[in-house]
């Protein structure tokens, strides 16, 4: 079981990790105009479209569940779309590496750790050895995250600001950095979000949803609420630049923009998807998926960081750092699926 979870988040981290990718090829638009266009796939017609096809009585569902998990379900996707949004900035001042590191480094803490806190499980898990061992997974996690910072800002160190500009074209660290910690956050409340919205999903599977697919009309209501955050802001940015034209400026390539961001937003979607369906197979520790996605998505942001050569002119310590980083990553998914199978046994 927990295999097969591992397996269904490791999915959901190369989505994660591989969704910037279609922007690169977005020309002549601004920022706010292809976010936009990628949100209104990942955030509105994605999560309709797979719940509808996933869940019986979709609406009964949504109009029968508890008037407070709509609520907060929604309230900490506001807050995610907050963080979703400055997500979507780090990545342009720091590129695909360094901004996944620390912008997920934070998530991957205050999203794992403080969920169990809240529901006053956290005593529970540090008196057994699976919930322990768990936790060191959570542990190891971070410090690959770090070494991963630390890779990165050993980047900033070696190159010169031109070099930098030759694969990042708006790089700047300090304004990077800030954003990166406040998106990391922020992003962290959509663990939140599928904790407020628990009672939704047992809902789904009293309807007749595969439990695998429990999750799905959750994403809709935290998704709602992530999409009228960056709504609004792109909506601002569109009248204040002056980008509104973009949706129709036939002196851009119209619809090869509008094909690569709505790809972008679809595989942005598509991590969550796989991040619902394997946090039901993750067993008593499924607080621990979200710490796994996190580091499974810096894993493949890193791999793609080497492959568009976004460390190209480090040194080799330099690479064998973010190398490291990486295999602890790793090694931090296997301690936690290790906890999650140790779980049963001490039933």
């Amino acid at each position: 079981m927990t295999a097969l979870g591992l397996l269904l988040l490791a999915l959901g981290g190369f989505a994660a990790g591989s969704f910037y990718i279609p922007f690169k090829k977005v020309r002549n638009w601004a920022w706010e105009s292809y976010w936009l266009v990628n949100g209104v796939f990942s955030w509105i017609i994605m999560p309709w479209l797979i719940a509808i096809l996933t869940v019986p009585a979709l609406i009964h569902v949504l109009r029968e569940a508890p008037p407070s998990s709509i609520f907060f379900s929604f309230l900490f996707g506001l807050l995610w779309g907050i963080g979703g949004l400055t997500f979507g900035l780090s990545m342009r001042y720091l590129g695909m590496s360094l901004g996944y590191a620390i912008a997920l480094g934070f998530c991957a803490a205050f999203g794992t750790i403080i969920p169990p806190i809240y529901k006053g499980a956290f005593g529970d898990l540090i008196s057994r050895v699976s919930g322990l061992t768990t936790l060191a997974g959570v542990f190891v996690c971070l410090v690959g995250i770090a070494i991963c910072g630390w890779a990165g800002m050993s980047k900033e160190k070696e190159l010169s600001d031109e070099k930098k500009k030759e694969t990042i074209k708006e790089f700047n660290f300090v304004k990077g950095l800030l954003v990166a910690i406040f998106a990391g956050v922020m992003s962290a409340c959509m663990a939140f979000g599928f904790a407020a919205g628990e009672p939704i999903a047992k809902l789904a599977v009293e309807r007749g949803a595969p439990s695998l697919w429990q999750n799905n009309p959750v994403l809709i209501v935290i998704f709602a609420g992530g999409f009228t955050t960056n709504f609004i802001w792109c909506v601002f940015l569109n009248i204040k630049n002056r980008t509104a034209k973009n949706y129709l400026d036939s002196r851009t390539p119209l619809i090869t923009n509008y094909i690569f961001s709505a790809l972008a937003g679809i595989t942005w979607y598509l991590q969550f998807m796989f991040y619902g369906m394997g946090n039901t197979k993750m067993g008593k520790y499924n607080f621990a998926s979200w710490s796994v996605l996190m580091a499974l998505i810096i894993v493949f942001s890193n791999i793609w960081g080497l492959i568009f050569r976004e460390w190209k002119g480090t040194s080799r310590r330099t690479h064998g750092i973010i190398f490291a980083g990486i295999l602890v990553l790793i090694l931090s998914i296997f301690i936690v699926g290790l906890g999650n199978y140790l779980a049963p046994v001490e039933e």
